[in-house]
């Protein structure tokens, strides 16, 4: 199998190193990492199993270089990962090219037990910063979501130890009827409704995380609280090696709708996790992925009131024994 690689996680899935300007081709099993010479002497240290070549200022013209003294016929590449000008000049050689988007993500798909175990670690690191930004919160009356946005991110980073997996959402009150709310000023309050979601990064390893912090006194809110985490449960509980991504969707769906909140559930049910924050499988109404012994997803149902509050729920699992496990 041929192929060329252009996304930086998925180069470095390849061969344990990636750059922001890099390309990574796969010719009958020899491997090569096309980059410019600001990367070569750091590729060479950590590339594994390609031969580093320094592509100058043209890395599209070196990889057709290498193509047509390699004298092969047909080449995979993601349509996904390619400028329409970066392909025209990709593609002036005499073989047919084959395109599979998420060609990449598709190989990834099935974690190993190394990925599994680095996985566990970055949900871990997350968790514990998440325990870290609740004491916080308990006294951080009156600051702005834009305030405790850049907490989260710091007690996420850990003094600069790990990156993020995405920008942290912190939504209060009524914003948090935005699945992906930006920081405003608006500030917190002794009542507030708070939505947390995010993640942090543990060896290029995403992590992903949820948790709505709701006034128990507000008897809507604790009655969304519980259909949302009741959706949460049922799907994790249903969630197992051989079934439809799409049925998992299904059934956090069905718990919604039945309380009669169907339409205030507008995103899918999950999403895999690793090298890249969104990843296969798909866990929507229209997946055609069917679940495997070591996929890791999300599971985080929701519910959004507009005007008035939402709440999402979260965590991540791996299927494991041919069953939900949560990382």
């Amino acid at each position: 199998m041929n192929y060329i690689l252009k996304g930086e996680n998925a180069i470095y899935y390849e061969c344990g190193f990636s750059s922001d300007n890099a390309l990574f081709l796969s010719l009958e099993n020899y491997n090569f990492f096309i980059t410019d010479s600001r990367y070569t002497y750091e590729a060479k240290l950590y590339v594994k199993d390609a031969q580093v070549v320094d592509g100058e200022k043209d890395l599209v013209k070196k990889a057709r270089e290498i193509i047509r003294s390699a004298k092969i016929k047909k080449l995979i590449y993601d349509p996904m990962e390619w400028s329409v000008d970066e392909y025209e000049k990709l593609s002036k050689l005499n073989i047919s090219f084959t395109k599979k988007p998420n060609f990449s993500q598709k190989k990834r798909i099935i974690k190993s037990d190394l990925e599994i175990n680095i996985i566990k670690s970055a949900v871990f690191l997350g968790a514990k910063a998440f325990s870290e930004f609740e004491t916080i919160l308990k006294n951080s009356i009156g600051k702005s979501e834009k305030e405790l946005n850049f907490i989260m991110q710091n007690t996420l980073k850990d003094f600069g130890k790990y990156d993020l997996s995405f920008d942290p959402i912190v939504a209060l009150d009524e914003n948090s009827a935005l699945p992906h709310a930006l920081p405003t000023d608006k500030l917190l309050k002794n009542d507030s409704l708070v939505l947390v979601d995010a993640g942090l990064k543990y060896k290029r390893y995403c992590s992903d995380r949820t948790r709505t912090y709701i006034n128990k006194k507000d008897k809507k809110q604790q009655k969304i609280y519980d259909i949302v985490k009741k959706a949460h449960d049922e799907a994790l509980k249903f969630a197992k090696a051989g079934v439809k991504a799409s049925d998992i969707d299904k059934k956090a769906r069905e718990v919604i709708e039945k309380e009669g909140y169907g339409k205030f559930f507008i995103h899918s049910t999950g999403h895999g996790v690793g090298l890249d924050i969104h990843e296969l499988p798909v866990i929507s109404p229209k997946s055609d992925n069917v679940i495997e012994e070591n996929m890791v997803f999300t599971i985080e149902p929701g519910i959004y009131l507009e005007g008035e509050f939402g709440i999402r729920y979260e965590n991540m699992v791996v299927i494991k024994n041919s069953k939900a496990e949560i990382l």
